[in-house]
């Protein structure tokens, strides 16, 4: 470890911190002016610096703005006496660590110093993780088998199938294979078929000759063979049109195509990696999805978690966003305590680790000081139900009570039907909101009528009410209300053409 520089004029004031940190076993480096600081850093640096404000010369401000510009990442402590205090905010808002009254506690002194070297091991650590791959971290056992599947098809030019949530990470995931695979010199290309309008997607992936249709001005190469010796990333190919599904299955298998308005096929050598947060299973069943496309796909398919089942990931996550953030908006990275994490750990993310990113770039700008604290998240977060475990320590409130089992019969078989619940038991596991109590009797009546497609139809009304009301309170802004509801902008753009709400 680095020594722990201390810059002080006063030789009593070195003098009982280096006695101090030596006996913790710190390696320590004084000075007495921080013109001396600035010649020693052209060839050494400090793991943390212990700065007075008040020195002759180069003042402890002064210094603290050459040395962040040259060491961002330095936890700086300045030291100032009461009288001295508007000094201290100054430079805590330039980007101090944190402020040590004088006269100080000596135990404190050595505790805060100590809190700084943590957090700046804790930097190195992040920093060089990042490095190695940047935006892929996970510790959690699932995110660890995705990496494991990622490595085992390093060398494979399969086409993989990616499935999860909106939000977790898939075309990370799809970047991660390309750039490990013997495809990784040619071009990663991306599209999402449900961002696109259907009469524009066919063009889109096979580009068009000039004059194919109004507007068509210039011949246009299009996704194929933009991707042509790389990776061709087709994200939600759940929501393909049909008719385009035939034409992306002839690529898949002779890899030819047409532009379109074009007579001349065109090859294209193109690893195909495709995602979806739909059951595709569901869509073959349905009609909406071809079975021989669908099985084409599904060579390798490989599940990405959501951030809930993955909870002790979100620490990490949250320091690594708040850092990109940081970098982003060229302002000092917030830090964030335990009490905070635990909040974060226990919330369920239905946006995912998108969701997630996006709070912390909210907290960069919004949190009041360096250090966030639980009372400064998002009001959604605080408000929210909080999962009974986070993996940082005890559950913050404990979870509702469950209602009493009911017993199980002598001769149980190895796998029981799930049984509706009579309104005796809804009865005694007590009262419901009311939407619940609602919920339960339309279920019941479709049920008990019938009627083909329960699940979809109530899908689909309880989808249209919550996103019509997201677009009522903000007055129409889709993307405002993408957020509130936790959800991607275009996963809200896709549901209100699927649900007719235009």
């Amino acid at each position: 470890m680095k020594p722990i520089w201390i810059v002080d004029d006063d030789q009593s004031i070195r003098f009982v911190l280096e006695k101090a940190l030596a006996r913790e076993q710190f390696a320590v480096r004084s000075f007495a002016n921080a013109r001396d600081v600035l010649a020693a850093l052209d060839d050494d640096e400090p793991q943390v610096m212990v700065s007075d404000i008040r020195m002759p010369g180069i003042s402890g401000i002064e210094l603290l703005t050459k040395v962040k510009t040259r060491l961002p990442g330095l936890p700086v402590i300045v030291m100032t006496a009461y009288s001295d205090l508007d000094s201290a905010v100054s430079a805590f808002q330039g980007g101090a660590f944190e402020y040590l009254p004088k006269p100080f506690d000596l135990t404190k002194a050595v505790e805060l110093i100590r809190r700084a070297v943590d957090e700046s091991l804790r930097e190195e650590v992040r920093e060089t993780g990042q490095t190695e791959m940047p935006e892929m971290l996970g510790q959690a056992p699932a995110m660890q088998d995705v990496f494991r599947a990622i490595g085992r098809l390093s060398q494979s030019n399969v086409t993989v199938m990616i499935t999860g949530e909106s939000g977790s990470g898939k075309e990370l995931v799809a970047r991660a294979l390309h750039k490990h695979s013997p495809r990784s010199n040619g071009p990663f290309v991306a599209i999402n078929t449900a961002a696109i309008p259907k009469d524009l997607l066919e063009s889109e992936l096979f580009g068009h000759e000039r004059g194919a249709f109004t507007g068509a001005q210039t011949t246009r190469r299009g996704r194929f063979e933009q991707a042509d010796g790389g990776t061709l990333f087709l994200d939600e190919i759940g929501d393909m049109p049909f008719d385009l599904q035939t034409r992306l299955l002839r690529v898949l298998s002779d890899g030819q195509f047409y532009r379109v308005g074009g007579h001349q096929p065109l090859k294209s050598n193109v690893r195909v990696i495709a995602a979806t947060h739909q059951n595709l299973e569901q869509r073959v069943r349905e009609g909406v999805f071809r079975e021989d496309l669908y099985h084409r796909l599904n060579v390798i398919r490989l599940r990405l978690p959501a951030l809930r089942e993955r909870r002790e990931d979100i620490p990490m996550l949250t320091r690594f966003f708040l850092g990109k953030s940081a970098k982003e908006l060229g302002v000092e990275a917030k830090r964030i305590s335990d009490e905070a994490l635990v909040r974060l750990s226990g919330f369920d993310f239905p946006g995912n680790v998108r969701q997630l990113e996006n709070i912390c770039h909210w907290l960069t700008v919004m949190a009041p000081a360096q250090m966030v604290q639980g009372k400064d998240l998002p009001p959604e977060l605080n408000e929210a139900p909080m999962h009974p475990m986070s993996p940082l320590g005890p559950a913050l409130a404990a979870p509702a009570p469950m209602p009493a089992a009911a017993p199980m019969p002598a001769a149980a078989e190895a796998e029981p039907a799930l049984a509706w619940p009579t309104e005796a038991a809804l009865a005694a596991a007590g009262p419901a909101p009311g939407w619940l109590e609602d919920l339960q009797r339309e279920a019941r009546r479709l049920l008990e009528s019938g009627s083909p497609d329960v699940w979809d139809t109530l899908t689909r009304q309880f989808e249209g009410r919550l996103i019509h009301t997201a677009l009522d309170i903000t007055r129409g802004r889709r993307i405002e209300a993408a957020q509130k509801l936790g959800i991607g902008r275009n996963t809200i753009t896709r549901k209100i053409q699927e649900l007719k709400l235009e």
